[in-house]
């Protein structure tokens, strides 16, 4: 009998194994919604005027192309919408949902999510680690990194983060777990291009390879390995990228054919379809473990909220059309399943707009939240959380260990976390982890 067994305790790197292990083969996608939505239009609809509340209206409100809007008489001449109510759904959604309406037993709503805040470096970086920062710095890592760092280190690439507000903060960190920023994929697709003018591939291939025999050679002979194991493994890589057709997963071109089935010519979200056609194709060769993006901006203060809406219903649609490919994807290591299956997608904001309508026909900031959750391990056709009746506050969502109070960004990140049984206080100060929102 080990001396584990006989004193109850568990090392904390047999723990992290354990971890590990029983997470082999989960994938993520983060989105962020850049610039502030409005959850009138899609998680927490409000259609009435009620106090200072200003509905969407065909007064302010370019309904046109919005599938779900449905008229409604406001008590002012105009018409605002009629609440979605899908079918067999616990879900109520405003226009803007698109195609996600279609799939309420797929998706987890949290509504009522406290910001603090109504400043956009502040509120994207709340609602990505969890904190806010300090002195002009971000003070933790973002959800992307501490995923990778727990579950993504032998990926070829554990996080590639495409304009999301990604962080790696921390001394305790694996370096493999930074992100790889990056403004689009071609970035990484050109930075992979080799000239043939001096050497072929084949002549580098043989180099790289001797390079990493080398290191891993040394690394059996060191006493301190792990930078040398890194090297082997970088080296590894690097082969792995430019000797297959890995490439073409870099290629926004090559990514459009191989995914013809995502909206490419969308006005708002075409440029973010890449980067979801991106997560599928490099999932499906289980070379990333987390693909985060942007999609914005939502930042509408003035008559460009007319196409507010519009700009939901594409990212709502992109989400969707994400899904459905995920469906029809094999997992790369678990036969007979399908990457839907492990794979969990969150779509965040930095905060939401103000519920009424401001002088230049447009919502301002306001330091309240909604959030879409897409995961196997979270409880769906749910909505958690909820405002006040003007949609002014976030209500009490539970009582969490210092009171009753409104859920917050680092609840959100650290039920997450808690998910695939990763301790949040390994990353976070705040927030504990929901378990009326998981899976039992």
């Amino acid at each position: 009998m080990s001396a584990a067994a006989l004193t109850g305790f568990v090392p904390l790197r047999s723990m992290a194994a354990e971890i590990t292990k029983a997470n082999d083969g989960e994938f993520f996608v983060f989105v962020h919604a850049s610039g502030g939505w409005d959850v009138t239009l899609w998680a927490d609809p409000r259609n009435e005027m009620r106090g200072i509340v200003h509905p969407a209206s065909t007064e302010n409100t370019d309904k046109a192309q919005l599938r779900l809007w449905v008229d409604a008489p406001l008590s002012d001449g105009n018409k605002t919408f009629e609440l979605v109510r899908p079918k067999r759904s616990n879900l109520v959604f405003g226009p803007g949902i698109g195609a996600l309406a279609e799939m309420p037993d797929r998706i987890t709503v949290v509504n009522g999510l406290a910001m603090n805040t109504v400043a956009h470096p502040d509120g994207a970086t709340f609602s990505a680690t969890g904190r806010h920062p300090q002195g002009g710095r971000v003070a933790a890592s973002s959800i992307d990194t501490m995923l990778a760092n727990e579950l993504g280190t032998e990926q070829l690439l554990p996080t590639v983060s495409l304009r999301f507000p990604s962080a790696f903060v921390g001394d305790k960190l694996d370096r493999r777990a930074v992100p790889l920023a990056v403004d689009d994929v071609g970035s990484v697709g050109r930075t992979l291009f080799r000239a043939q003018a001096f050497d072929s591939n084949a002549e580098r291939d043989k180099v790289t390879a001797l390079l990493s025999e080398e290191a891993a050679d040394l690394a059996k002979r060191s006493t301190y390995p792990g930078v040398l194991d890194g090297l082997d493994l970088q080296y590894q890589s690097l082969r792995r990228m430019l000797g297959t057709n890995l490439q073409e997963v870099f290629t926004a071109n090559s990514l459009r054919q191989l995914r013809p089935e995502f909206n490419y010519k969308a006005r708002f979200a075409g440029g973010p379809s890449v980067n979801a056609a991106f997560a599928v194709e490099a999932m499906k060769r289980n070379i990333v473990r987390c693909v985060s993006f942007a999609c914005g901006s939502f930042d509408t203060h003035g008559n460009n909220y007319r196409t507010h809406a519009q700009n939901q219903q594409e990212l709502f649609d992109m989400v969707a059309t994400l899904l459905k490919a995920l469906d029809q994807t094999p997992h790369p290591t678990k036969t007979g399943k399908k990457l839907s299956d492990h794979a969990h997608i969150m779509v965040i904001s930095e905060f939401c707009r103000t519920p009424q309508i401001n002088l230049a026909m447009g919502r301002d900031h306001y330091p309240n939240n909604s959030a879409l959750v897409v995961s196997p391990r979270f409880k769906t056709n749910m909505a958690f959380g909820k405002t006040d009746v003007e949609q002014l506050l976030p209500m009490p969502a539970k009582t969490f260990t210092d009171g009753e109070r409104a859920i917050a960004p680092p609840d959100l990140l650290a039920t997450m976390l808690g998910a695939f049984a990763i301790d949040p206080r390994k990353y976070m100060r705040d927030g504990e982890v929901v378990k009326e929102l998981l899976v039992a």
